[in-house]
Order: C-alpha cells, then structure tokens, then sequence
C-alpha cells in the first residue's frame, strides 16, 4: 500500500500571509520615506533602513525603487478611489451623498496624511511617473460621478453645476487638510490639526457644496 503525501498547504498559505504582510509593511515606510523627500530624494537603502531590512531583503519584494514607488501609489489610488465610488452609487438623495462623500474624503486626509502627499507630489510634478495610471483609473469613474450628477439636475434635485470643477473644488479643498495640514497647524499656532479642525472642516466644505448645489425656492415651486 502505497503512502499519499499531502502538500504543506498551511506552510504555504502561513508563507503567502507572511509574504503580504511584510510587503504592506515595507509600503507603509516607504510612504512615509516618498512624501518627505519626493521620488528624487528617496532611495531604496532608507527605506529598507527604516523598515529593518537590508537593502538586499528588500529588493527582493520591490526590485527597483519605481516599482516600490507604484506599489506605493497604487495603494493610495485603491483607498482614494474606493471614497470617490460611493458617489457614483447615486442611489441616495444627493445632499445626504454629497456629505458623505465630503467626510470621506476629509477622512482620508486625516487617516492618511503622508499618502495624500505623496499622491499630490506625483501630480505636481507632471505625474510623469504615474500618469498613464492617473488617467486610466480616474477618468472613468469620473464619468460615473458626472454621470449621476446630470441624471440629479435632470430629475430637478440639485440646481445645474459644472460637475467636473465641484468636483476638482472638493479634492482640493478635502486634500489640503493632508497636503497644507503643516501650514494650517502653524497658523493656528498648535502642533497638528485635531479631530475638532476637521470636524470644522467638514461643516464648512458641506455648506459650501450644498449651497452650490441647492435648487432656487422659486424653482422648487414650478
């Protein structure tokens, strides 16, 4: 009687979970690394430095520092991107959309402030990096929002808005409480921005989109 061997499918999967883990790690250093000195300044000894690693450890997952730098953007766009879909859902009143689409974005900036800058740094630098992936990922579900935004001023329950440049208005003015958030905290002669400056924030960026999309009385009436 001959004796099966099964695989190690536990010693596997354990290498797989271990493999990821150690990669997410790795992104997690390395995003701190990219928005502090820019593509340019950063280099792969620092970063596997940081992280506890050998240089050579870590090329092992990331080969090159572009391909550790598109890991790390990647990443940025999945979590950014993810927000911006629950716009392009559509199945809820557009104010109670707008809001929450509002606090996504302000979240991120406050949960992920060294990501958003890396992002922003890739973009005003030219994107000449990452913008085939820019463009790829973000035009479509732009559309899609766009899209929802028409079928909202068609239907009469928002007034008519150039939906593109609300939307740029809202990135940007959610963004900068990551990107500028040194500059703000100065200003405000405090260390860092707290829970209550977004919370302020987030009110006063609703406000401003709601009212910009808020239907006439005199129209509501017809």
């Amino acid at each position: 009687m001959s004796i099966v061997k099964l695989p190690p499918a536990p010693r596997i999967k354990r290498r797989v979970i271990n493999r990821d883990k150690l990669e997410a790690d790795i992104v997690v250093v390395a995003v701190r690394v990219f928005a502090e000195s820019g593509y340019e300044g950063a280099s792969i000894a620092t970063i596997a430095d940081r992280a506890g690693l050998s240089k050579q450890n870590l090329m092992y997952y990331f080969p090159t520092k572009q391909a550790l730098y598109e890991r790390v953007l990647d990443d940025v766009l999945d979590d950014w991107l993810e927000r911006m879909d629950s716009l392009a859902a559509g199945d809820q009143e557009p104010q109670a959309v707008l809001r929450a689409y509002v606090q996504a974005k302000l979240k991120f900036s406050r949960e992920q402030p060294w990501a958003s800058r890396v992002y922003a740094m890739e973009v005003i630098s030219g994107a000449q990096l990452y913008g085939a992936q820019i463009q790829r990922r973000v035009v479509p579900l732009l559309r899609k929002d766009i899209a929802v935004f028409e079928q909202w001023i068609a239907a009469g329950k928002i007034a008519p808005v150039n939906a593109t440049h609300l939307l740029f208005a809202i990135w940007a003015m959610t963004q900068s409480y990551a990107d500028f958030a040194p500059q703000m905290a100065l200003v405000l002669n405090r260390k860092q921005l707290g829970k209550k400056d977004f919370d302020d924030a987030e009110q006063l960026i609703v406000d401003m989109v709601l009212a910009a999309v808020s239907v006439p009385a005199a129209t509501k009436s017809v």
